[in-house]
């Protein structure tokens, strides 16, 4: 059944919906047979051609950038300040990957863990309705 619907797709001559819909089927398979089978049934390029495959990694790749500027920024704050309030770090867990960034270069300028509560508590102040 899975070789049939290898070859149906391969017939679909618009290049952008056979590779997303290769992408579909490949991720679609990938929940019941093994990568072995779904590599020798569909060509892997296509697969990494697609839209869908792109948006997958793309987001993978920011999760993991996301994650290693925690663990540094972590690593950082606990270096300058010893023990990180468990509230405050789930603070900085929250922030997203450009606001990691911006903490990661105002920490240079901290030197007490209060300066730390004060750049978050401005960062997480309610904004004040732009209708008013």
């Amino acid at each position: 059944m899975l070789t049939q619907v290898a070859t149906a797709v391969d017939m679909i001559e618009e290049t952008d919906e056979r590779q997303n819909i290769s992408a579909c089927v490949q991720v679609l398979t990938g929940l019941r047979f093994d990568k072995s089978l779904i590599t020798q049934l569909f060509r892997e390029e296509i697969m990494q051609e697609s839209v869908i495959y792109q948006d997958i990694l793309q987001k993978g790749e920011e999760r993991g950038k996301k994650q290693e500027a925690l663990q540094l920024i972590m690593r950082l704050l606990t270096r300058r300040f010893a023990a990180i309030e468990p509230e405050i770090e789930k603070q900085i867990c929250t922030l997203s990957i450009t606001q990691l960034e911006d903490l990661a270069e105002a920490l240079l300028d901290f030197s007490s863990q209060s300066d730390l509560v004060n750049y978050l508590g401005n960062i997480f102040l309610p904004q004040p309705n732009q209708e008013d």
